[in-house]
């Protein structure tokens, strides 16, 4: 039956479209244009509440849903040396350990009856909760949420078994060669600041109870949180409850401390971990930008170009889909938020043409600081941009909750509005300038996870000093 009517609404649009009218239709594909690709961000709301709280709202009646993301200022940057790992541990046990009335069972509980999905997450500067619910327990949700911020129960058995989870983790780092490459690339470059460091075992045990109560207390005020809300409720109806569900909790008044300074770039170097495997792991790279850099967007269309674009990419075609020396190739520009990110080019590729791709990689690289790229390369990479820019907003929450990101991160209010005319306005001698002042091939730190006896030649023949270290805790080789 269910075939039968497939057919027959196929059909109807086929005798529909032949009915059209004959003067319109296209003989020739190449008749065809496209219409122009049309979006408009919907209008985000924003407002402060009494104390402090920072509220992005779009209103959305589409379905009986409401969407809440609450974003508090304190991620894993201001872990202690010796407890790395304090941040992951402190969103794993906030998510699991119960809140208020709520032990982590009857937490649990609440959540399924109200069929609330919640997540929560630490990055390096925030800790990120997602709550997503029925329209008719929004009342209901503000309150679980409100318990969570501020009456968490941290319970003492979901730490231990997240700390037993977390450790399992660090244990298989060396089982991932990629992951483990980048792990080592990231310390080298920070160079021991924080935004280097890596949990070990050892830390990830000293961690305590005490340690994730203090982390909430430092970090969890009004003042320091900021809530974006879409969905079926209307902005009169939300400041009203989000003044009785939060209005008694007293803002700190505490500014969030700024991030230690960056050290000093440390000298370039080739690190090697012996692995008997058939194919390299190669990591290389350089300290990269912040999102204040005046080349930003010069920067991203030449990422787009180098690796960022897939098959689009230089590095694609040319050491993929020309010499088959690899199944995937890419370069990525990890734009800093408050200090600068990370620039590399990873791929994985034959043993025996270690050295040769990694020639290759600076060859392609010294190409683009040389000369400006063509104009069909450019415009295919703004377009491309722009358009994978329009479609990364699937809904009106993704908006809104970036738009709330974007402040915490103190960028211009106007930047998702203004993007894709920035990458428009991006011209062939900025990519080369841009390539010129963010790449040069000689600076990079290479990571090489492999067997070095495979190669098609010593390491040390690249010129670089080379440093051996061994599995997922990063730990040298004596």
């Amino acid at each position: 039956m269910k075939t039968a009517t497939l057919f027959f609404w196929l059909a109807a649009v086929f005798l529909l479209a032949s009915c059209h009218s004959g003067a319109a239709r296209l003989t020739d594909p190449d008749q065809f244009q496209a219409q122009p690709l049309v979006f408009q961000f919907p209008a985000v709301e924003r407002f402060q509440t009494a104390n402090g709280i920072r509220v992005f709202f779009i209103e959305d009646r589409e379905l009986p849903l409401v969407s809440i993301s609450a974003l508090v200022g304190g991620g894993s940057l201001a872990d202690d040396d010796g407890k790395m790992g304090l941040g992951e541990l402190f969103a794993a046990t906030l998510r699991s350990g119960g809140a208020g009335a709520h032990g982590p069972d009857a937490f649990e509980d609440l959540l399924e009856a109200m069929a609330a999905n919640l997540t929560v997450v630490t990055d390096t500067y925030a800790t990120q909760i997602d709550l997503s619910l029925r329209r008719e327990d929004l009342a209901k949700g503000l309150h679980v949420l409100d318990d969570l911020l501020r009456r968490p129960l941290l319970a003492e058995d979901r730490l231990d078994l997240a700390k037993k989870r977390m450790a399992e983790a660090i244990r298989r780092r060396g089982d991932f060669p990629r992951e483990l490459a980048r792990e080592r690339f990231r310390r080298h470059i920070y160079q021991g600041h924080p935004l280097g460091r890596e949990a070990t075992e050892a830390t990830v045990k000293r961690v305590t109870r005490v340690d994730l109560a203090a982390f909430h207390g430092r970090h969890f005020h009004p003042d320091n949180l900021w809530l974006a809300v879409s969905g079926d409720v209307g902005r009169q109806e939300l400041g009203e409850l989000l003044d009785q569900v939060f209005g008694s909790w007293a803002a700190a008044g505490v500014a969030p401390l700024p991030p230690p300074p960056l050290p000093q770039p440390g000298a370039r170097a080739l690190l090697l971990a012996r692995r008997d495997l058939p194919q390299t792991t190669i990591i290389m790279g350089d300290l990269g930008i912040d999102k204040d850099a005046p080349d930003l967007f010069d920067a991203l269309v030449l990422d787009f170009i180098l690796g960022g674009g897939g098959f689009n990419s230089r590095l694609m075609r040319q050491i993929r889909s020309d010499r088959g020396l690899a199944y995937s190739v890419y370069s990525h520009f990890q734009v800093g938020r408050r200090l600068p990110g990370l620039f590399w080019v990873g791929c994985e590729t034959r043993a025996d043409a270690t050295l040769e791709v990694i020639r290759l990689i600076r060859s392609i690289i010294e190409g683009l600081r040389s000369s400006p790229v063509d104009e069909a390369e450019l415009r295919l990479a703004q377009e491309s941009l722009i358009n994978s820019f329009v479609f990364a907003f699937e809904d009106s929450h993704t908006v809104v909750a970036r738009e709330a990101r974007l402040d915490f991160y103190d960028y211009p209010e106007d930047y998702l509005r203004t993007y894709r005319d920035r990458i428009a306005a991006v011209t062939a001698p900025g990519v080369l300038a841009a390539a010129q002042r963010r790449l040069d091939p000689q600076r990079f730190t290479i990571v090489l996870v492999g067997d070095p006896g495979r190669f098609d030649a010593a390491p040390q023949t690249l010129g670089w000093p080379v440093e051996e270290f061994s599995g997922g805790d990063g730990a040298m080789v004596k």
